[in-house]
């Protein structure tokens, strides 16, 4: 049985490319950056868990909620051709997600106060996540087509959406492993954005830089079912 199963939905992510020394200290055992045109990208990625069970069962009140994350891609060196991500933090609003998380998969999450914004008429969509910290709103949004397209498996937009292993750094030698599976998405092109985040009161200074810092693309995908199987220790 998997440890997770849910639906993500309306995946909105905004992708920096930056020096890849920023990531070091996060990076962990057994694996190297993974780049896509010789640039080291790091993601801010607002979606919505739907449908969510814990090892097949629906807790109460934490079925349908928001998340934010900071995020990294990588590959473990022993297997390169495994395409996987690092969460250097995961803001969700339910205390209960983020003992789980925390506790089991030695995950980053944080929680904080969150909401969103989905609506739409016959020719885009209006997606945005928000999230509050020390009394100050931080939000990403965008507007985008209504109609979704197939997504160029040779694309950026491939890369950044289409990983399927996730990498907890534990130590200096120990890894955890496991498996995210999901089918390929659609993605809706996007119209404008706006990214109104302090980088450095959410993440902390060493990412306060990516305040004056434009996205070098920024996606919305539709998203679908999941599963996140159980952890192993990264060979």
């Amino acid at each position: 049985m998997s440890f997770l199963t849910a639906e993500w939905r309306k995946l909105v992510l905004a992708n920096y490319a930056i020096d890849p020394t920023y990531l070091q200290a996060y990076l962990p055992y057994g694996t190297e950056i993974d780049l896509w045109e010789d640039r080291c990208y790091l993601s801010l990625v607002g979606f919505m868990f739907v449908n969510t069970r814990l090892l097949g069962v629906k807790i109460p009140l934490h079925v349908n909620f928001e998340e934010v994350n900071l995020r990294f891609y990588v590959r473990p060196q022993s297997d390169p051709e495994k395409r996987g991500v690092v969460f250097i933090k995961e803001i969700v609003p339910k205390p209960a997600l983020t003992l789980v998380a925390n506790t089991f998969y030695r995950e980053h999450y944080q929680t904080l106060p969150m909401r969103h914004r989905w609506s739409e008429n016959q020719e885009t969509w209006q997606i945005e996540y928000g999230w509050k910290v020390n009394q100050s709103w931080q939000s990403i949004s965008v507007g985008a087509d209504r109609q979704a397209l197939p997504i160029d498996p040779q694309s950026e937009t491939a890369f950044i959406t289409e990983h399927y292993w996730g990498y907890t750094k534990i130590d200096a030698h120990k890894t955890f492993e496991y498996q995210v599976t999901h089918p390929v998405w659609e993605h809706y092109p996007v119209r404008d954005s706006v990214i109104d985040v302090d980088f450095g009161m959410t993440y902390g200074h060493i990412f306060a830089f990516l305040n004056e810092l434009e996205p070098v693309s920024v996606m919305l995908a539709e998203g679908s079912g999941i599963t996140v199987e159980k952890k192993r220790i990264l060979p």
